[in-house]
């Protein structure tokens, strides 16, 4: 018999072997960390030493007959006490990590997602604004700028805890640019809008919509604005350009900012780029506004009278508010 033959048959009684050791037997997983540039045989050490794995040098012998030795990838996993060979081999070749959700609600700022970035990053607060601060990141990632504000889609993320700070960014401008479907560019070109445009004016419809069968009656009173060169006179806007949520907005904080490119009720037009983060609904609203509309106000509860005409608007304020007369949304 030649010694190929005879190594084939003891690779095939190794791996028989293998198999019988291996059945599950799983007990409570436990997390494992495999680092970078570990070998098999101090992986399997590890695996062993915390009762993953039966049988050190049969599992080695395993790995290497299935051609996993190279294959192994580093990473934190949660793997069974007493698995199946077959099970472990599988999650730590294929790089099954363990993952944690990272949440991002639809209207958060940048400045919002930073505190989970870090979290997810886990690095600090102040290294996730030095990745922001690089000049070259709205190029990187692909999207329209000035700045990356609006263009880090809000949704359930799941990454490996200690994931780059740039990967984290580079995922949430890709599940951005896959909103862009082709029948919404095509409804871009029909309104003759930029992208920058149309997601600066959904991220305002987010910031003031509470209901989203709302938001294209209220991204309409938008348009229509637009249309006849009023100011927009958009709350959000100006707190963004304040800093952050006020409880009430006041003349005199609205004439503070009043040379901020993001006050409305100062500078026409649109804002120069997005206010937050808008989901697919907003981005809709914004695409395909309903109505003819010019001004809204909103009740107690979150919802809005939306009104044609001045008289029609302050008569709605009245009935909701009696004679206070600050300054609330398009109102």
């Amino acid at each position: 018999m030649s010694r190929r033959r005879q190594g084939a048959i003891a690779a095939a009684a190794c791996v028989f072997v293998a198999v019988v050791w291996s059945w599950d037997r799983s007990g409570a997983p436990i997390e494992v960390t495999v680092p970078a540039g570990a070998t098999l045989s101090e992986v399997a050490d590890s695996l062993s030493v915390r009762g993953i794995v039966r049988g050190r040098l049969l599992f080695t012998l395993y790995a290497r007959a299935r051609r996993a030795d190279r294959k192994i990838k580093a990473g934190r996993y949660a793997l069974a006490t007493n698995g199946s060979w077959a099970a472990t081999l599988g999650r730590i070749t294929r790089g099954e990590v363990v993952t944690e959700a990272m949440t991002i609600p639809e209207g958060f700022s940048v400045a919002q997602m930073v505190p989970r970035i870090a979290l997810a990053s886990d690095v600090s607060e102040d290294s996730v604004q030095a990745v922001l601060a690089d000049p070259g990141l709205v190029s990187a990632l692909g999207v329209p700028g000035p700045g990356v504000e609006g263009y880090l889609f809000p949704d359930t993320y799941l990454f490996a805890r200690g994931v780059p700070v740039r990967a984290v960014l580079e995922a949430m401008a890709e599940r951005y640019r896959a909103v862009w479907t082709e029948e919404r560019r095509a409804r871009l070109e029909e309104l003759d809008m930029s992208e920058r445009e149309i997601v600066t004016l959904a991220s305002i419809v987010q910031a003031e919509a509470r209901r989203f069968e709302e938001m294209p009656r209220i991204a309409g009173v938008y348009h229509n604005r637009l249309e006849l060169g009023w100011l927009l006179e958009a709350d959000p806007t100006v707190l963004y350009a304040l800093g952050g949520y006020r409880a009430r907005l006041l003349y005199a904080a609205i004439d503070s900012v009043a040379d901020n490119p993001y006050n409305t009720y100062r500078q026409s037009g649109l804002p120069p780029g997005p206010i937050g983060a808008p989901g697919e609904a907003a981005i809709d609203a914004a695409l395909h506004p309903t109505e003819d509309y010019l001004f809204f106000v909103a009740r107690p509860d979150g919802s809005h009278v939306f009104t044609r005409s001045l008289a029609e608007h302050n008569q709605a304020r009245a009935d909701i508010r009696g004679t206070r007369s600050e300054p609330r949304g398009s109102e």
